[in-house]
């Protein structure tokens, strides 16, 4: 299996394939437009077919490859999270990201899922293909602008098609509920019971029956459970310290993250990140 690494916030590149060589992992998330040609995106060991105008995404637990039926033409756009962090209106759009690493049970479809967003995404991606080959004036600006926009169309696009952990007889409120959980989980104020309550409008008593009626689980185990896999994420896939890690996602300091953690995991956040290097030397970032 081919390991990639990305050593900058985000990179772009247009390739022309007639065969695509290997399966890959990546330790960075990838988006891969279709320019043009036909095939099939392998992800995960599933199967979709491709054509132009489809967009995938692939994050850094992914295992994937391209089965090439007629010659095509990928857009490619590597990103990790410093790209995301180094723009504050990208925050939301992280977790939306990071959301998908959370279910685990996604399935490799294309993220396009409106009918405006296709004509949208191809223009920016037109655009972006110019700049990065013209280069005039501001064009690294107006490249990082762009990008932005993409993100965002990404984020706005996973919030519609993630996958939940409530059964098919799912109500508006309950997923309202969980993908407000999702959008402001780096802010544990606005996730406490009370906030919760006066937000959807509903008594404290009530929320907590409610929502493990509809999810099979407390609410307080649904974040403690997200919390912890955004935790490995960041321990696997980055070089954060934990204290960086505590501050982003809200604990009082290392000390509260490292207990917090062994609680719900088993080990200390160092034991656990030593022990993926040694698994899997070849991701670190």
């Amino acid at each position: 299996m081919i390991k990639e690494q990305l050593y900058e916030p985000f990179s772009i590149s247009v390739e022309t394939l007639n065969e695509y060589k290997g399966r890959r992992q990546t330790a960075f998330f990838e988006l891969v437009y279709i320019l043009s040609g036909t095939g099939k995106k392998m992800i995960n060991g599933q199967a979709l077919d491709y054509k132009a105008g489809v967009l995938f995404l692939v994050t850094p637990q992914d295992t994937h490859c391209f089965q090439i039926e007629t010659t095509t033409q990928f857009f490619f756009l590597r990103f990790n999270n410093i790209c995301l962090k180094s723009q504050h209106s990208l925050k939301d759009n992280l977790q939306r990201l990071e959301a998908v690493l959370h279910n685990a049970n996604q399935r490799p479809c294309s993220i396009l899922q409106s009918d405006t967003d296709g004509p949208l995404v191809g223009h920016i991606v037109d655009t972006l293909i110019r700049e990065q080959v013209n280069r005039d004036v501001c064009w690294d600006k107006l490249t990082l602008h762009l990008v932005n926009s993409l993100l965002v169309i990404v984020g706005r696009s996973l919030i519609n098609t993630l996958p939940s952990p409530f059964s098919d007889r799912q109500e508006e409120k309950a997923l309202d509920i969980l993908q407000y959980i999702q959008a402001n989980i780096y802010s544990p104020e606005l996730i406490k019971a009370e906030r919760l309550g006066k937000t959807f409008g509903i008594s404290i008593t009530y929320l907590s029956r409610y929502f493990k009626k509809q999810t099979g689980k407390t609410m307080q185990d649904y974040i403690s459970h997200y919390k912890t896999k955004l935790i490995e994420n960041r321990l696997q896939y980055s070089k954060m310290r934990i204290s960086e890690i505590a501050d982003e996602l809200g604990f009082t300091d290392e000390s509260h993250l490292t207990k917090f953690f062994k609680k719900q995991h088993g080990s200390n956040p160092t034991q656990y990140r030593r022990e993926k290097q040694q698994l899997d030397p070849a991701g670190k970032e």
